[in-house]
């Protein structure tokens, strides 16, 4: 399978460690080694000491147990670690689409969660969330799209780009629409745990339908994404068994130094996701009054979870504007157009503490 470039992966390649100043980033405020460790003080002792060998394919134990307790009604036995959320996304795409199938995946979105299908040949429908309705999903839309041959719905809340998060009522809809027909709701659920309410907060895929699938990593709500750890919760075991298998030809296993990261990380998770809710709360804040300052230039849905959003420019390319913004500037946006959304949209990232500072340079210009 030949994947075309990496729209947005490629705009990073170019711009990320050179424009001195991002405002497009994903992730939350990330933190050192040793802030880390300082969260318990046997941590790093018991790090020093980790064997360098390679760890349980599976994912270690102790660390499936943690994640596990993250979720309702999860084992873990029904959770498998990945080296990231691509390679959870790759391994189960070729693992459960066929050539000819049909997959209706939430749009915009990052670019895997379709061009995987599409590139194996799967016909792909783009589900839009409406911009004129506070980028809300249709789920009669949903209805009227199923096929007999539709054997994947993929759905991404908290919502990258736009920061929107389904409501209760609309999820409960569409899990009511896949059983139905049976076939399988893959959401991605990176930017869980960031709801800027707590009552929005949603119950996860693997909890609630047999077929369900929940994507979980370290890199987007808890900011650790040098870790590289990501994990697929499901109470599916025969998909979750051939995703075992699958991994075999590509990582076997992830770092054992990661894992034990992540373990920390999740123990005290609780605490990082407060820190970086608040903020995210603080920056929507900042940027609202800079849109409203500036209303003559931007429009804006404000977000309800996560770390990011998609303001829209009244005038002109989003392109043009975030090429010119990180070479006059060094502030770099994300264009929407890197995640196949129209021509006048861009991502702002809400995750960084230095996000007052780098808004206050592009407000000058």
């Amino acid at each position: 399978m030949k994947l075309p470039p990496f729209a947005l992966e490629r705009f990073f390649a170019k711009h990320e460690f050179t424009a001195p100043y991002l405002l497009c980033a994903s992730d939350a405020e990330s933190m050192s080694l040793k802030d880390l460790l300082d969260f318990e003080p046997n941590a790093r002792t018991e790090f020093e000491k980790l064997w360098l060998g390679y760890s349980e394919s599976l994912g270690n134990e102790g660390l499936r147990e943690t994640i596990a307790s993250t979720y309702e009604t999860m084992t873990k036995d029904d959770i498998l670690v990945h080296a990231g959320a691509q390679e959870v996304i790759y391994s189960f795409m070729n693992l459960v689409l066929e050539k000819g199938d049909h997959v209706i995946v939430h749009f915009p979105c990052y670019q895997s969660l379709f061009q995987i299908a599409e590139t194996m040949g799967c016909q792909v429908t783009k589900w839009e969330a409406d911009a004129n309705n506070g980028w809300e999903l249709d789920v009669d839309f949903l209805r009227k799209q199923i096929k007999p041959n539709t054997k994947l719905v993929v759905i991404n809340t908290p919502h990258n780009p736009t920061g929107s998060l389904m409501s209760k009522a609309t999820l409960n809809e569409v899990v009511s629409v896949v059983q139905k027909t049976g076939c399988y709701l893959f959401v991605d659920e990176v930017y869980k745990g960031l709801e800027y309410d707590e009552r929005d907060a949603l119950p996860s895929a693997c909890d609630i339908y047999e077929n369900g699938f929940s994507l979980g990593v370290t890199s987007k709500n808890l900011g650790l994404a040098g870790l590289r750890v990501g994990w697929i919760a499901t109470k599916n075991k025969k998909v979750l068994e051939g995703m075992a298998h699958f991994k075999d030809y590509t990582t076997i296993c992830t770092s054992g130094p990661s894992e034990f990261l992540t373990h920390l990380a999740l123990r005290n998770r609780a605490k990082i996701l407060a820190r970086n809710k608040a903020i995210c709360v603080e920056n929507v804040a900042t940027f609202a009054k800079f849109v409203q300052k500036h209303s003559d230039l931007f429009s804006w849905i404000p977000p309800k979870a996560g770390t990011v959003t998609f303001p829209k420019l009244l005038s002109g390319s989003a392109d043009a504007f975030c090429e010119k913004a990180v070479k006059d500037t060094g502030v770099l946006f994300a264009p929407g157009s890197k995640f196949g959304a129209s021509g006048e949209h861009f991502r702002v990232g809400l995750g960084r503490a230095t996000f007052g500072e780098f808004l206050g340079k592009f407000t000058r210009f």
